[in-house]
């Protein structure tokens, strides 16, 4: 997708989007035999439902039929949300990730880390580390700029509070 066709479809996007109450984090223009692929991902604190992506693709169809962003050629539109294992990029990644468990990819010698979000600034992260083998958790601050890279671990075990609660 040309610099110039993203910058307008994000113009034309990004309004209609935030009236929604949603963020916008991705637009993506692909080929798929003779036809293309718009596939936008937005996304929210709260998460996003079906019925939001499924009114909001609504809006956005219009949009684009009333606009030339497209072109002529055909196009299927795809609106979603951004999945469990999606990079986390910017601080409010991190912010919707509080409580999960993260795979850090760190830039100075440490490797990975995996570790669970309790808190986060604009300067980083506080996580909690599990303990191995019996050792309690530890606490340690990563800041943004020691991130290579970060995504969701899945965790198909872990214990709901109210179920710890009880």
């Amino acid at each position: 997708m040309s610099t110039t066709q993203s910058e307008r479809l994000r113009a034309l996007l990004d309004p209609l989007v935030s009236a929604a109450g949603l963020d916008l984090e991705e637009i993506e223009v692909t080929r798929a035999g003779r036809r293309r692929q718009l596939r936008i991902v937005v996304d929210s604190d709260e998460g996003v439902t079906l019925d939001a992506c499924a009114e909001l693709s609504r809006e956005i169809s219009g949009a684009l039929d009333a606009s030339d962003v497209m072109g002529e050629e055909e196009y299927t539109l795809e609106v979603g949300s951004p999945g469990a294992d999606r990079p986390l990029t910017e601080p409010r990644h991190y912010v919707r990730a509080a409580g999960r468990l993260v795979k850090f990819r760190l830039h100075e010698g440490d490797g990975d880390l995996v570790a669970r979000v309790l808190a986060v600034d604009e300067d980083g992260v506080d996580t909690e580390v599990p303990g191995v083998k019996g050792r309690k958790p530890t606490a340690r601050r990563i800041a943004f700029g020691e991130i290579a890279g970060a995504r969701v671990e899945i965790e198909f075990n872990r214990k709901d509070k109210k179920e710890e609660e009880a």
